[in-house]
């Protein structure tokens, strides 16, 4: 089977890189420079010549305040380009297995969402990301959306990264008013390379279902900051904060906990809890 990746060399895209070698599939792993999947002949090309089967989008403008400025980058990148690839995955019956976010909520909920819940962006982020979703359903196409939340990795730019660069701080200020689940790309890469080896007729059948993927418990920025510095024993001091006192362009949700039990159920995943994942990635960072 032949699989195209898209933005491979982000977090998720490079977790997925990583453990590829232990599938049995040729895999092309694609970014910007190798396909512009903002260009929908483009991606008709590239499917075509290489004979592709599968396409996981893992491409998506990610910068959440400066989508606020990028409007029209950011709705090319999780909107269109979405629309083109769910276009191309229909006229050639692939399925398509996309990457969405807990953006798509406004963050209101006291419990945690679920994917049939009402969806409320706040954001440019969220609502481009939300039309790339509804392109995708629109289209016809088979296979999966996941949103999933927090997201980290070994690869790129991401929180715990942030704030391991800022250790040598005497103190620091994280919002506490901010509740989640942070996700380890890792695991969520696992999650989708194991669906499409057990499960691929299943996705076949679907029609953009969406799914919800975390790791497990609820924390807050503030939490998952000091499990940070408590797993490295780094001697800092967090304050907590609210995000009154930390104003960023975009609106972020104050709570955005996902219920996974979906994905669970009907995959037979089990997922692990964010304070085990967290550890794993910090020693592969400290390993280099």
């Amino acid at each position: 089977m032949n699989i195209l990746v898209t933005g491979s060399n982000g977090q998720l895209g490079s977790e997925i890189r990583e453990l590829s070698l232990n599938y049995l599939y040729n895999f092309f792993f694609t970014d910007v420079n190798e396909l512009d999947i903002t260009n929908e002949d483009n991606i008709k090309k590239f499917v075509n010549e290489k004979d592709i089967d599968l396409i996981i989008n893992c491409a998506a403008y990610t910068a959440v305040d400066k989508a606020e400025e990028e409007k029209e980058k950011a709705n090319l990148i999780n909107h269109k380009a979405v629309e083109y690839l769910s276009h191309v995955a229909k006229e050639k019956e692939i399925p398509l297995i996309h990457i969405s976010t807990d953006y798509v909520f406004d963050g209101k909920n006291y419990k945690p969402y679920i994917e049939e819940d009402p969806v409320n962006p706040q954001g440019v982020y969220g609502l481009t990301k939300l039309k790339g979703e509804e392109s995708f359903k629109a289209s016809g196409a088979s296979g999966i959306i996941i949103r999933t939340s927090w997201v980290y990795s070994y690869f790129g730019h991401n929180f715990v990264k942030t704030m391991l660069r800022l250790k040598d701080k005497n103190e620091l200020g994280v919002v506490f008013d901010q509740v989640g689940t942070p996700t380890y790309a890792k695991d969520l890469a696992f999650v989708i390379l194991e669906i499409i080896d057990k499960n691929l007729e299943k996705i076949k059948n679907k029609k953009a279902e969406i799914y919800h993927y975390s790791n497990e418990g609820v924390i807050s920025w503030y939490d998952f900051a000091k499990a940070i510095f408590e797993i490295e024993n780094i001697n800092i001091k967090v304050n907590p904060i609210e995000s009154k006192d930390y104003p960023t362009p975009a609106k972020r949700p104050h709570y955005s906990v996902l219920n996974k039990k979906k994905i669970k159920n009907e995959f037979n995943i089990t997922i692990p809890y964010w304070r085990d994942s967290l550890k794993v990635c910090l020693q592969r960072i400290n390993n280099g």
